[in-house]
């Protein structure tokens, strides 16, 4: 679909807290654990930490009791080791937890939804940078999805445009922007697309569906992990096939 629109893609390995072989004994456990925001939270932290974590570095979301536990599951999965009785260590630090954030989604797309589904993908389009997280395909129709891992306070604009543009360049049937955040959307991720849509001589109307699920257009969507990602992510893309579907009557 990418190369009937113009563009030679290619797609480049992710960066995983595991060798790629690993995944066909590990993978489900590790994507039930990520179902947690929890989870999601303290093995962002255990990877900022390459040398060495003590669980109740990795993030105050989390009890000690709690945090340890998700440890020793890492220690399990073989994904991490212990290091001394109160520290522990990733065996295949990553550099950030991003790519570990797409394999999950794209996963769930895969397996729940029935899309094919491509990750981290250079498609070279002209004056825009950037890669596609992950662009997936289901009924003909072309889906991308950005997704974003840190909270409000570190998006930047830059990053919004340049979603935009690349919404712009690749034309898709839908479009996602999908923060792994509980924060709220509105006080300034909401301004952000309308006032990066407005330099761009476009409007968007934010309008909410439901929980923190918004439409920002008939295609575009931004929608965060208040109560559940998945949960919201599926919202969205119900939202966007219907929208996309003709009236029966």
């Amino acid at each position: 679909m990418l190369v009937r629109r113009g563009f030679s893609p290619r797609s480049a390995a992710l960066d995983l807290p595991f060798a790629r072989e690993a995944e066909a004994r590990i993978g489900d456990e590790l994507h039930a654990l990520l179902g947690h925001y929890g989870f999601r939270l303290f093995l962002r932290g255990a990877i900022r930490h390459r040398d060495g974590f003590d669980p109740c570095e990795c993030t105050r979301y989390l009890d000690p009791r709690r945090a340890t536990a998700f440890a020793e599951q890492l220690v399990a999965l073989s994904l991490a080791e212990r290091l001394s009785e109160t520290r522990y260590r990733l065996v295949h630090p990553p550099d950030s937890f991003g790519g570990t954030l797409e394999w999950y989604v794209a996963r769930t797309l895969r397996a729940e939804y029935g899309f094919d589904v491509a990750e981290d993908v250079k498609f070279g389009a002209a004056g825009v940078g950037g890669d596609l997280d992950l662009v997936a395909a289901g009924e003909g129709r072309l889906v991308m999805l950005e997704l974003k891992s840190s909270p409000p306070k570190h998006l930047h604009a830059s990053e919004v445009g340049a979603f935009l543009d690349r919404v712009g360049a690749l034309r898709p049937h839908l479009s996602l922007f999908v923060m792994d955040t509980a924060l709220r959307l509105a006080d300034k991720v909401l301004p952000m697309f309308v006032d990066c849509a407005a330099e761009r001589s476009a409007r968007l109307h934010p309008a909410r569906i439901e929980h923190e699920v918004f439409a920002l257009s008939r295609t575009v969507y931004v929608l965060n992990a208040r109560p559940d990602l998945l949960l919201n992510l599926g919202i969205a893309l119900a939202h966007g096939f219907k929208s996309l579907s003709p009236d029966p009557w």
